[in-house]
């Protein structure tokens, strides 16, 4: 049975006292020339809210409101309805019980759109709830994703080549041919537009003796689809390959390619790695949105007080600034953020990169070709008779790229570039294991900063919850601040972050200022007297209390803090066992005991290739 008003809304609302006859007079004529509901009218002029149609529906009608936010919602009922139906009607089927089907509506009142979800429904009874409209608009981009798409496009590519799948590809996205190629193509298409839709940063897709599995990485962590379809694997791999331009003969060596796709407006370049493994052939694709554009350092979660010793440094004429952390942890993008405060009319740039990423005005941008010999070294060498004020170099990836930035830190240039380390005081220590002497990396390097990402907590579910016992042992193992009373929080799950407590992701950082002390101590080769003035100096903050401070704000959560604290802590425990060995080396020397020489027990203390960090 429908739910019907016995009079018409407008009239209603003035009986209830809600608007004005005025109020319900002027809307009725603004509503034909805006063209929309009634409701809709009178909360665009403001007379009433959108709460206060709600509330007064659900009374009149005896439906229920409910937060689409916090409820879990089948997506087989989803599919009740087609996306393009329920955007238009602003209905959501959220659950199937075999007999009613349960919808949400932001309109409750409309007679017609309720036909015709009836006649969508095949006549099958139906109650109805009422939610708000932004919330029912929010829901549309998340429930409505391409699995269903992607699984039936899959099925009909496999019908139609079974398990082969040498055919003409072509090299273009081209979803208006004919025959396996165009299912091929939509294939993709769907793919991609379903990872924009999520937010994915990379899409893997993974080849198995019986499915193919595709993954997507969202806020740092993978989901799965599995496609029984095992043998379009290669038909889907060959097509990439041909829009990355990539030799799809050879299948028995890694490959790496790029091509840019437009999704819904939006221009998206794909980074694309091959790999043979031994069901066939790996892909991952990273995904970067340009038209995003370069990200300042408040957007990327650089701190007030971080960004101004930064903005010191970068203003520096001459020296190196260091960017570390592992794949994944942006630390490309908050280089190019550092190049967009620097990118002015008086400054020539120039970047050695492997692959460009994002594409910058007025600035120089090398792409690496290992193929044809323009490696890192050789390209710098030229770079450096281009006359820059500013070099960026990708990655300090061999002894002689190392060699040639540290010559043009000290040849009056400032050269940026990335390092593979777990912290910022393990980098000064990887340039050494490199083979770089002491005095010129206390010379040249400026700064260097250490970086993660950790998972924000969902705004619409986030909770306060004070910490466990057992992470109350942790948090003072880390911090000597006393914390047992802090409220930290935690999240339930909504639709809003799909139910896993956490949507989206913020930088943590650490900046180490190379001082008078850590340059002492890099001249002598002390890697111990430099990581101890390195953790003394003034605005060091490690990765994990730079975390917590996080943690604290209610940004994100302890869980993600510990994340880092076990990095941290290994660090710690390896420091103090040294200060204990050298300590006790220091109180022995009179005992009577024969100990090794004290600069003997110190390499053995440091005899992994990076230090203590290991």
């Amino acid at each position: 049975m429908k739910p019907q008003l016995k009079k018409r809304l407008g009239d209603l609302l003035v009986e209830e006292q809600l608007i004005s006859e005025a109020q319900l007079a002027n809307a009725l004529k603004e509503q034909r020339q805006l063209g929309l509901k009634l409701g809709a009218t009178l909360i665009h002029l403001g007379y009433i809210s959108e709460e206060q149609i709600l509330t007064f529906l659900s009374r009149q009608l005896d439906i229920k409101i409910v937060d689409l936010l916090k409820v879990k919602i089948d997506h087989n009922a989803v599919q009740l309805i087609p996306e393009v139906h329920a955007r238009r009607l602003r209905a959501l089927a959220i659950h199937d019980n075999g007999e009613i089907i349960t919808l949400v509506v932001s309109d409750p009142a409309d007679l017609h759109s309720l036909d015709v979800l009836g006649r969508l429904l095949n006549g099958r009874p139906f109650e109805l709830m009422i939610a708000r409209e932004d919330q029912l608009i929010e829901s549309f981009d998340r429930v409505y994703r391409r699995t269903k798409e992607i699984a039936s496009f899959a099925f009909k590519l496999s019908e139609e080549h079974g398990e082969s799948s040498a055919f003409d590809a072509g090299a273009s996205l081209d979803i208006g041919g004919e025959g396996s190629d165009a299912t091929v193509a939509k294939l993709i298409q769907s793919l991609f537009e379903d990872a924009v839709q999520v937010g994915a940063s990379d899409i893997h897709i993974e080849p198995d003796e019986n499915v193919l599995r595709i993954r997507q990485r969202v806020d740092g962590v993978l989901q799965e689809t599995l496609l029984p379809e095992s043998g379009i694997a290669s038909a889907l791999v060959l097509r990439l390959k041909l829009m990355a331009k990539l030799d799809i003969s050879e299948k028995r060596i890694p490959q790496d390619g790029r091509f840019n796709i437009k999704i819904k407006g939006r221009s998206i370049d794909i980074r694309v790695s091959t790999m043979p493994i031994q069901e066939g052939e790996s892909m991952v694709m990273r995904l970067l949105d340009q038209s995003a554009g370069v990200l300042s350092f408040q957007e990327i979660g650089l701190p007030a007080h971080l960004q101004e010793r930064l903005e010191l440094q970068l203003k520096r004429p001459n020296g190196m600034i260091l960017v570390t952390g592992p794949t994944g942890s942006g630390k490309t993008t908050t280089l190019y953020t550092s190049l967009s405060t620097l990118n002015l009319p008086g400054k020539k740039i120039i970047t050695v990169e492997d692959p460009v990423e994002y594409r910058l005005a007025r600035v120089n941008q090398v792409q690496v070709n290992s193929k044809i010999g323009l490696d890192f070294s050789t390209v710098l060498r030229s770079a450096l008779r281009q006359d820059p004020d500013i070099l960026l170099v990708g990655e300090m990836r061999d002894n002689e790229t190392m060699e040639i930035g540290i010559r043009g830190a000290l040849t009056g240039h400032l050269v940026l570039s990335t390092l593979h380390t777990n912290d910022a005081i393990s980098s000064t220590l990887r340039l050494l294991d490199m083979g770089a002497p002491g005095y010129l990396v206390g010379s040249a390097l400026r700064a260097v900063i250490a970086q993660r990402l950790v998972r924000r907590l969902c705004e619409n579910c986030k909770t306060s919850a004070p910490a466990g016992l057992e992470q109350q042992v942790l948090l003072e193992q880390l911090s000597d601040e006393n914390l047992q009373h802090t409220h930290f929080h935690s999240a339930l799950g909504c639709q809003r972050c799909q139910f896993t407590g956490y949507r989206g992701r913020i930088g943590v950082f650490e900046l180490l200022e190379i001082d008078e002390q850590m340059v002492s101590a890099l001249r002598l080769d002390d890697t111990d007297g430099f990581a101890i003035a390195a953790k003394k100096s003034r605005y060091f903050k490690p990765l994990a209390l730079a975390a917590l401070e996080y943690a604290k704000q209610g940004i994100t959560s302890l869980e993600e803090v510990f994340k880092l604290v076990d990095r941290f802590e290994k660090v710690k425990k390896h420091h103090d066992e040294i200060e204990l060995q050298l300590s006790k080396t220091e109180d022995s020397s009179d005992s009577g005991l024969t100990l090794a020489p004290l600069d003997e027990q110190k390499s053995k203390a440091h005899s992994s290739p990076l230090g203590f960090v290991e």
